[in-house]
């Protein structure tokens, strides 16, 4: 593949907004036992889009850090300078062809696998924008997780389709499973792999997650199901997501830590 799956989707603002603040809840906790080296660092937040990661690496650098947050959707960019700190940039910037000085004292990349496939590449891309010894951080979905409870066959099959959409476009959304495989080939280091699932309670707003990824993938989707299908589903889902007595789990968030080699 050789572009972000969910691209040019009206949606995915807000999804991406929604996204960061409720996984950027574990980054701390993930950086803590590096803090040290990272005050003053240089790091990088390839695919930041509208937020990303970009305050949690302001806050670990410092003011005396630089933190570089890269995509190619202008619109994202645009919204994320507007949340920025003073020790962040943001720049555009393609991983495959990047025109990024190296030598960064890590890269994070979420959900960057996942939609724009090409794992091989990416890693390779990820150890050149590394310093010897420099720290990668990735994070990636496993959906064995994402459930409701009671059941909630649209919202589910939704679901299923979104997986299924992933691998017609040569990708995978179940990639956090590769993490390990993927550094230890690529990187030649021994990963730190942490899973995160979260409870989410009646009217959390990721809840929604099957359907706001509907509306970006609706293209996609409708190659797999037909369009009365598809509207069918996501009425219902939105039936399903609206009863007080449905609660649901969201997918894993795989996170990987692994240094890349001194030599």
């Amino acid at each position: 593949m050789g572009e972000y799956l969910l691209a040019g989707q009206p949606s995915e603002l807000e999804r991406l907004q929604l996204q960061a603040r409720v996984w950027n809840a574990f980054a701390d906790d993930l950086l803590a036992p590096y803090a040290e080296e990272l005050d003053g660092a240089r790091v990088l937040d390839v695919g930041c889009g509208a937020l990303g990661w970009l305050p949690v690496l302001s806050r670990h650098v410092g003011p005396g850090g630089k933190v570089v947050g890269t995509d190619v959707d202008e619109r994202l960019m645009e919204a994320a300078r507007a949340e920025a700190g003073d020790n962040v940039t943001i720049v555009e910037d393609d991983l495959f062809a990047s025109r990024l000085e190296p030598g960064f004292d890590l890269v994070h990349a979420r959900f960057q696998l996942c939609p724009l496939g090409r794992h091989a590449e990416q890693m390779a891309a990820y150890a050149a924008l590394l310093r010897p010894g420099g720290l990668l951080v990735l994070e990636d979905p496993d959906p064995g997780s994402w459930h409701f409870n009671p059941p909630a066959p649209a919202a589910e099959r939704l679901i299923e389709l979104i997986v299924d959409a992933f691998a017609a476009a040569g990708s995978d959304f179940g990639v956090g499973r590769q993490h390990g495989a993927l550094v230890r080939r690529h990187l030649g280091a021994e990963p730190s792999i942490t899973a995160r699932v979260l409870a989410l309670p009646h009217g959390h707003p990721y809840l929604r997650l099957p359907i706001q990824f509907s509306t970006s993938l609706r293209p996609r989707l409708l190659e797999l199901v037909a369009e009365a299908e598809l509207d069918r589903l996501e009425k219902a889902a939105e039936s399903e997501i609206a009863d007080p007595a449905r609660w649901g789990t969201t997918l894993t968030l795989v996170q990987t830590v692994a240094r890349a080699p001194t030599v």
